[in-house]
């Protein structure tokens, strides 16, 4: 963490930069949050670890308007966000200096928590460099501990891969943390009956708050205002009926970000409920693969979207309705 803070004080100092992007530690040891760094003092508050499973992308779109050039620090997951962005012209790359840095899985504190272990006080083994793959978590009760890998986000076992699509210069070391097959839980949803899949996404939806969490985190909700903000066309009420019609929000979303999802998990990520949203946006990603050709959203930031261009091969809307 110290060769990141370092970089970022050199940079910041020679006026490569006007601020650093990057995280600050939270309110708990186990929850850094996102946060800007105008000066070198600033920095010494800059954390880097297992828990900053945040994506930085998104947070470039208000950069990419402030006067100067922004650095910030993005996973190798996070340039997949950071370079759909660039595609739909909502940051500004000539403003943004990125620094790729290394990953070995994020941590989820709520899978730690579901092991039982409660009353947590500190948690060691968490920084990247670090060579252990057990955490060790001093507690109320005495010092617990777990693996590593068992502690991760779901997305991070099902991982892209640790290449940095985009980078100006990279930082310290990756590692291959995927060790499931990304579609598996989708296809033991296509699996299902109408009805169990029905019931399946009611039992899941019906949790929501409608805090807006997942649509303010994820990068492809990058509207200035939403539709479900407006009462134009009466759907902020509809949204909010106390009825299955309330999880249209949901749907309409995933419809929203078809094909320019990355499948990045911020949205499950923040639901303070643990809906696993990423399912419905991975079940489009399946689809269009199956339909279109492999297709990764932010493998670069040129390539056409199969849903932005049309061709004669394209995929007849009687096959999609077939296959429910």
């Amino acid at each position: 963490m110290q060769e990141l803070v370092n970089r970022a004080k050199e940079l910041l100092a020679d006026g490569t930069v006007t601020r650093v992007l990057g995280w600050k530690s939270g309110d708990l040891a186990y929850n850094p949050e996102p946060a800007y760094f105008e000066t070198a003092e600033e920095l010494d508050n800059f954390v880097y670890n297992g828990f900053c499973g945040a994506n930085l992308s998104k947070y470039m779109i208000k950069a990419s308007k402030l006067e100067g050039k922004t650095l910030v620090f993005l996973k190798p997951c996070d340039t997949y966000s950071f370079n759909q962005l660039i595609k739909e012209h909502r940051v500004d790359r000539e403003k943004t200096y990125i620094i790729g840095i290394g990953c070995k899985g994020k941590l989820d504190i709520e899978k730690i928590k579901k092991m039982g272990i409660k009353g947590i006080e500190t948690i060691s083994g968490i920084n990247t460099e670090d060579d252990t793959e057990v955490l060790t978590i001093q507690t109320v009760y005495g010092e617990k501990t777990c693996k590593y890998s068992d502690a991760m986000f779901e997305r991070c076992h099902v991982c892209k891969g640790k290449e940095h699509k985009i980078h100006d210069e990279l930082i310290g070391e990756s590692k291959d943390t995927k060790d499931k097959e990304r579609f598996e839980e989708i296809e033991k949803i296509e699996a299902m009956s109408p009805e169990e899949k029905f019931a399946f996404f009611q039992n899941e939806l019906s949790k929501c708050i409608r805090c807006n969490a997942c649509r303010n985190v994820c990068p492809a909700c990058s509207c200035l205002k939403c539709v479900f903000d407006s009462n134009k066309f009466d759907s902020q009420q509809k949204a909010n009926v106390d009825s299955f019609e309330e999880k249209m929000f949901h749907i309409i979303r995933a419809f929203h970000v078809a094909g320019r999802c990355t499948d990045c998990g911020e949205c499950s990520r923040v639901c303070p409920q643990g809906i696993p949203l990423h399912l419905f946006n991975r079940k489009f990603i399946k689809d269009i693969n199956e339909f279109y050709g492999d297709f990764q959203a932010g493998e670069d930031a040129e390539t056409n979207g199969p849903l932005t261009s049309f061709t004669f091969e394209d995929v007849e809307p009687s096959v999609v309705s077939e296959r429910g």
